[in-house]
């Protein structure tokens, strides 16, 4: 199957954010909790118009893919994230790329983690 070519694929956006908690954060259940918060504050047209897609997570930072035109609404879904399983959490975006790479050396690795594994 042959790859699209770039004026063909859909346009996407990536977020950096970090999750403040006090305690332990595991990635299933910030998927389960992300899940629901798009859920219950876009509905089911907007859920899948802004496309979200959790690219990769550390339990304190992580990356966050969504649709170019919907990053606002991505940014007020990890604002109504306020607990995590038992645990109370505050999420922060730190900022968008347009590229993995252009968010993880920006955001990611100037705040102090050298790489996100």
């Amino acid at each position: 199957m042959k790859r699209l070519p770039p004026s063909l694929r859909k346009r996407r956006r990536y977020l950096a954010f970090e999750v403040m908690s006090t305690g332990e954060i595991g990635r299933d259940d910030f998927i389960n909790e992300l899940r629901a918060a798009s859920q219950s504050l876009l509905g089911d047209v907007g859920v899948s118009q802004c496309d979200l897609w959790l690219i990769d997570f550390d339990g304190t930072r992580g990356i966050l893919r969504c649709a170019r035109d919907k990053t606002t609404l991505a940014r007020a879904v990890l604002a109504t994230i306020n607990k995590v399983g038992m645990v109370s959490v505050g999420v922060r975006a730190l900022g968008i790329s347009g590229t993995i790479k252009g968010v993880t050396e920006k955001f990611i690795e100037r705040r102090g983690i050298s790489k996100m594994d």
